[in-house]
């Protein structure tokens, strides 16, 4: 069975954008042949992405024009993709599929895949589906920088989220990966 898996770059101090939407440069530190190969691998073993509307319209902005990106830009494209929003009218990325609503059956659907789905950036989706109890493996990249202000990756919630550590990599450019289960899914 497949897991859906929250894959993110995020600051020492919890912010995976900077204060202005799209303020990613931060991901420059830690960008290499190290984090590109594990990109590689994680959408080699990908059923399909999942996205909310805002992190899906910059991807599909960035994707479907994108130049020297080799490899992964084949990925991203010709991947499945899932964008949830109650707002769109239309997703035009290759290979999408919008969905209004019925978020927990979509996932439950998925995950019956044999392959694991992950969910780039969306933040807002992500907490619906962290208090859902819908995502199964947390993988966050630290990058080594403090920005001092942004939008955080987790979002405020009254109840706390216990994770079990599986492994942690250290990229030779400071980077730290982190994997977690979700003890709801244990």
């Amino acid at each position: 069975m497949g897991k859906l898996v929250m894959w993110n770059l995020m600051t020492l101090d919890g912010y995976f954008e900077g204060t202005k939407k799209w303020d990613l440069d931060f991901h420059n530190k830690v960008w290499g042949d190290e984090l590109e190969q594990l990109s590689i691998e994680q959408l080699r073993q990908c059923n399909s992405l999942v996205f909310g509307r805002v992190t899906f319209e910059g991807m599909a902005a960035y994707w479907t024009t994108a130049t020297g990106e080799g490899e992964v830009a084949g990925f991203m494209n010709s991947i499945p993709k899932i964008v949830f929003s109650r707002t769109l009218t239309k997703a035009d990325w290759n290979n999408t599929r919008l969905v209004k609503d019925n978020i927990a059956g979509e996932i439950a659907t998925l995950k019956q895949s044999k392959k694991d789905s992950y969910i780039f950036g969306s933040a807002d989706l992500s907490a619906t589906l962290m208090k859902l109890g819908l995502i199964d493996e947390y993988r966050i990249c630290v990058v080594p920088v403090v920005l001092g202000g942004g939008t955080p990756l987790f979002k405020l919630n009254s109840e706390q989220l216990k994770l079990q550590l599986l492994s942690t990599q250290v990229l030779k450019n400071g980077g730290v990966i982190l994997r977690y289960a979700s003890n709801t899914n244990n």
